[in-house]
């Protein structure tokens, strides 16, 4: 199969690939200035992407810096699908160290797109990605505070991979300072009303679990001083956020009841 102008647009552009095919589509991508043919292309390359071989040759044949200049375009569909592309590649470790010089770009963008929009939405998931494992999560240091503003703002879809990407964050001893340090609006306690949907709930608790293990661990209980009013460590370890607890621990779902029980009184 060619890879062409006709392929990509009746529809064939969903076909797996192999390794020349996706050569002549990575050439077509960087050559071509046609955004019908730029975000069929993509699409080409995420779907592709989604199988493990292909994310290493993808990498092989230098389409990493090919897909990822496409975050620049002004177009926002063609910058959906480059995200979406490059997080599917970023599934694979080795492109991770290739994806990483994006990182602050796509955080940017990120937290100035529209609220809930597709770029704000693969941004996040790519990030989710890309702080999958402790190597690049200090990437984030410096948007923590805004990852949390987007959560209290977002919909449900936007408050859910927000969540994803902090839990990663929290399991990370590193970074427990950095969260609890964060400027995070009262609001953010809301979040762990009963009624709150299961699949954030069960987030939000998990959270606080992640963040409360690694303060035992690095026992740094004693830096509380360093925390400022406002920040997320005094609304998780202040007396609004215990009542809230308490309730939880009597919650009609199993599920939420168990994580609320474990996570310690006060």
């Amino acid at each position: 199969m060619s890879v062409g102008r006709e392929d990509l647009t009746n529809g064939s552009y969903d076909d797996v690939l192999n390794a020349e095919q996706l050569q002549k589509l990575l050439y077509l991508l960087e050559l071509t200035e046609d955004p019908i043919i730029i975000e069929k292309a993509l699409v080409t390359v995420g779907n592709n992407a989604a199988f493990s071989a292909n994310q290493a040759i993808i990498r092989e044949l230098g389409g990493i810096p090919i897909v990822g200049s496409k975050i620049n375009n002004p177009n926002h569909s063609i910058k959906e699908k480059a995200l979406n592309a490059l997080s599917n590649l970023s599934v694979n470790i080795e492109n991770q160290i290739k994806i990483k010089v994006y990182v602050h770009q796509v955080c940017e963008d990120v937290f100035s797109c529209p609220l809930n929009s597709p770029v704000q939405l693969a941004g996040l998931r790519l990030l989710t990605n890309m702080t999958v494992t402790n190597d690049h999560q200090h990437m984030l240091t410096n948007y923590i505070t805004d990852l949390f503003q987007v959560l209290l703002t977002g919909n449900g879809s936007t408050k859910v991979q927000v969540l994803k990407l902090l839990l990663n964050l929290s399991g990370n001893p590193a970074m427990t300072e950095e969260l609890l340090g964060a400027q995070v609006d009262s609001p953010f306690l809301s979040l762990y009303d009963g009624h709150v949907a299961k699949e954030i709930l069960l987030r939000v608790l998990t959270l606080f679990q992640n963040i409360n293990n690694c303060l035992k661990k690095e026992s740094h209980l004693a830096i509380q001083p360093t925390f400022t009013k406002g920040s997320l460590f005094f609304l998780l370890y202040g007396e609004e956020c215990a009542q809230k607890m308490r309730a939880l621990v009597n919650h009609h779902d199993v599920d939420v009841k168990e994580k609320a029980t474990i996570i310690p009184k006060f």
